[in-house]
């Protein structure tokens, strides 16, 4: 929580210095974009080229970078690179942009060795083609680079030219934190967070190449059509997932953890006290807030704070089905105002499109998402059939709001849609009242579901945390057997 809280501060400070400006600018790429980042200001402020400089040399030993020198991409990226090698004595190179026509007419200065590793620094990528060129002169010193690390990372595909590059790209502050975090402070308002957030959807640099050479087409779904397993982490990337669910995939790869617990409680005290002691362990935790007796707006306001703590997820499980200018009222609005601080809420499709519509015309300025209820665990459910196709529809159609289904098993190969699966215990069977159970290995293994919702498992368990971690390594030993079956 500390490191999110420095993020956090350091991109109110930028925009305080005016590196953060809202307006049309034309990027180096010849693209119009209504954000810019201007890091170049950064030299006018000592304490906050300080900051920057802890903040990505941290990343540097939180990732356990392996490296011999750095070099700073060029220009506003070398007094970075400068303060980070002299304050760790690290040996440093510096890449010309031009050759000079006197002396050693070098485009690198510094001590090259072939073989050699080099560790990129730079300010902000959005396609990652600054990073590119300074890495191919390093190549022609006969050095090697392997990483990158940036401030900003505008989300644009970057991250993925770069991998298909051979170079990982470890970013700092991504664009959607960014606007969050003013939105939240009120620095900006929806409208402005709206307009950036569909641009950078709708503006992705990068385009995988066919064994051809061509451009895979912008309708062809990645590694649907092939009977492969994509990673969390490499869902995570995909140009075309909503960035919501790929928070929610690095959470799981970065945690190891597929576990939501659903914290089906009637006290606010005990809910909070659930999060603080499960939160290390698990992806998502699901509330029902309406069976709270004693739910206030401070509640909502420190299970916010333990999400962020704990890096995990809160998911509001009110399935919401109704018309849409009702369903928009009951989320935003009334005494539990679910958009301030739930990230993910979920619906039927009975009442067709427009329950989505109502409540994306609130969430999706917010950065939410939404889940559709495709099947349920309840015996004689009539969520089946041709009602899951109809779901499946109106997911597609809706896939900038929509990040996924409740299902009992996987009802589609496109990788950046989650399945998440309610019942689940140890040992499969059924209650009472018609709740079906099945094992997180029969979910995440053979059904392929990416997400186990456990209750009871839990919530009886005489150890609570000694059952979550069971329940967390259960989940996650099946989905590792999953990704080792299909050659991941």
């Amino acid at each position: 929580m500390e490191n999110n809280l420095c993020i956090d501060s350091l991109i109110l400070k930028l925009h305080d210095v005016n590196a953060v400006k809202f307006g049309e600018y034309k990027l180096k790429s010849g693209m119009l974009t209504p954000i810019y980042i201007d890091l170049r200001v950064l030299v006018s402020y000592p304490a906050l080229m300080n900051q920057v400089s802890n903040l990505i040399y941290q990343r540097v030993q939180e990732e356990g970078l392996q490296f011999d020198s750095v070099c700073g991409v060029p220009y506003t990226a070398l007094p970075l690179a400068t303060i980070i090698c002299s304050r760790h004595e690290l040996p440093m190179l510096i890449r010309r942009k031009e050759v000079k026509d006197y002396g050693t007419k070098r485009l690198v200065e510094g001590i090259c060795r072939e073989g050699d590793t080099c560790l990129i620094i730079e300010d902000t990528v959005t396609s990652g083609a600054s990073i590119l060129e300074t890495a191919e002169v390093l190549y022609k010193e006969g050095l090697k680079v392997t990483d990158a690390i940036v401030l900003m990372d505008r989300e644009q595909g970057g991250v993925d030219m770069l991998a298909s590059q051979g170079i990982k790209l470890h970013p700092i502050i991504s664009m959607f934190k960014l606007l969050n975090v003013l939105l939240a402070a009120e620095r900006i308002d929806a409208q402005t967070a709206q307009s950036v957030r569909k641009f950078i959807l709708d503006n992705n640099t990068f385009r995988p190449k066919e064994e051809n050479g061509n451009e895979v087409p912008a309708t062809k779904k990645p590694c649907v059509e092939q009977n492969l397993e994509l990673s969390y982490a490499d869902r995570a990337k995909l140009p075309n997932i909503h960035p919501l669910a790929s928070k929610l995939l690095n959470i799981m790869e970065e945690k190891q953890s597929n576990l939501c617990v659903s914290a089906d409680v009637t006290s606010s005290e005990e809910l909070l006290q659930l999060a603080d002691s499960l939160g290390p362990k698990i992806c998502m935790l699901k509330t029902h807030v309406d069976i709270l007796k004693d739910y206030t707006v401070a509640f909502s306001q420190k299970l916010q704070a333990l999400a962020e703590k704990h890096n995990f997820l809160i998911f509001e499980d009110r399935k919401f089905a109704d018309i849409g200018n009702t369903v928009k009222h009951q989320y935003e609005g009334g005494m539990y105002q679910i958009s301030s601080w739930s990230h993910i809420v979920n619906a039927h499709a009975v009442p067709g499109p427009g329950v989505v519509k109502g409540l994306s015309a609130v969430g999706k300025a917010l950065g939410r998402g939404c889940l559709l209820i495709a099947q349920m665990s309840s015996q004689g459910s009539l969520a089946t059939g041709e009602y899951t196709k109809t779901v499946l529809k109106m997911a597609e159609e809706q896939s900038d709001f929509v990040i996924g289904f409740i299902c009992g098993s996987k009802i589609t190969k496109r990788p950046e849609f989650i399945h998440m699966t309610p019942g689940v215990q140890m040992q499969a069977g059924g209650d009472v009242l018609g709740q079906q159970y099945s094992t997180p290995e029969e979910v995440i293994h053979n059904k392929g579901s990416d997400v186990i919702i456990v209750g009871r498992g839990v919530l009886e368990a005489p150890d609570r945390l000694k059952a979550a971690e069971s329940y967390r390594k259960s989940g996650w030993d099946a989905y590792t057997k999953r990704l080792g079956q299909s050659g991941q």
